[in-house]
């Protein structure tokens, strides 16, 4: 199964809102494998995907790739490789 990057970042409850999560791809600040990657790319299974939230890059492995998920499950999409600070 793969899932748009927009939505599973709004799934995985990386980023809260998918309208928000869309701007953030849209503006070059994720990657995906390596690749630049656009609101629409598709995410699957074991894809590493590298997030940058201001001053921070968030590297992350996806687990899972669902449509929906309860909150307390939403961790279990993905798992955290490492986070680092950025000047």
């Amino acid at each position: 199964m793969k899932l748009r990057l927009d939505k599973f970042l709004k799934v995985s409850r990386l980023i809260k809102r998918r309208t928000l999560a869309k701007e953030v791809a849209d503006q070059g600040r994720v990657t995906i494998n390596g690749n630049q990657a656009k609101a629409g790319t598709d995410v699957a299974k074991g894809d590493e995907i590298v997030i940058r939230f201001g001053q921070k890059l968030v590297t992350i492995k996806v687990n899972d790739v669902k449509e929906t998920v309860r909150k307390n499950e939403a961790e279990m999409l993905y798992e955290v490789v490492k986070e680092e600070s950025v000047k």
